[in-house]
């Protein structure tokens, strides 16, 4: 599945979930997911948590957050080297 059938799987509602994204059809915000990923699950234990969700779910959660680092500005401490 190419990216940007991806990214049609999240929607953003803001009557549903405050309005955060989430995945389409489903309460599950991204940011729970890529935490999740984040800590060292893989995607399969994901599932096995969330079973309601695809493994193309998850892999949008992983898109949608690429798109966002592209557009936003993450402010972090510069690490100089030795």
């Amino acid at each position: 599945m190419d990216r940007d059938r991806l990214l049609e799987k999240i929607s953003i509602d803001p009557r549903v979930c405050f309005g955060k994204p989430c995945i389409r059809e489903h309460r599950i915000w991204l940011s729970l997911v890529l935490d999740l990923l984040a800590s060292g699950l893989f995607i399969e234990e994901v599932l096995e948590e969330y079973p309601q969700l695809s493994r193309e779910d998850i892999l949008a959660c992983v898109a949608y957050g690429a798109e966002m680092s592209r557009e936003r500005f993450v402010d972090v401490s510069l690490v100089r080297s030795a």
